[in-house]
């Protein structure tokens, strides 16, 4: 039997693609990237929820919402500021685009 599968192509933001307002969906993306890298770095350094909340000056259920996706009390600047706890330096680059609007993505080094 062959069973016809339907799918859409993704714009490349899953918060877009599921109806967030084009704004909300960048900054959430953004923030998701972020989040993942923070999340990176604590599992390559093998720390503990509770010794990367000391570290980063959060309790250990913030690190757990990292961790599982819940962002949504962390601004980017904040997210910022963990990386720099963690000892990375943030920097901004700001590029031309050939489309009619911009974006916004996290490459890590």
């Amino acid at each position: 039997m062959t069973e016809n599968i339907r799918f859409e192509r993704s714009s490349g933001n899953v918060f877009k693609d599921i109806g967030f307002p084009e704004a909300e969906a960048e900054r959430e993306l953004l923030k998701a990237d972020l989040a993942v890298e923070i999340y990176r770095i604590i599992a390559r350094r093998k720390l503990t929820q509770a010794k990367a909340g000391e570290l980063l000056g959060v309790d250990q259920a913030d690190v757990s919402r990292l961790k599982t996706g819940d962002f949504n009390r962390f601004s980017v600047e904040r997210l910022f500021a963990f990386l720099n706890q963690l000892n990375r330096n943030v920097e901004i680059r700001i590029t031309p685009t050939k489309n009619a609007k911009g974006h916004q993505r996290v490459v890590a080094v």
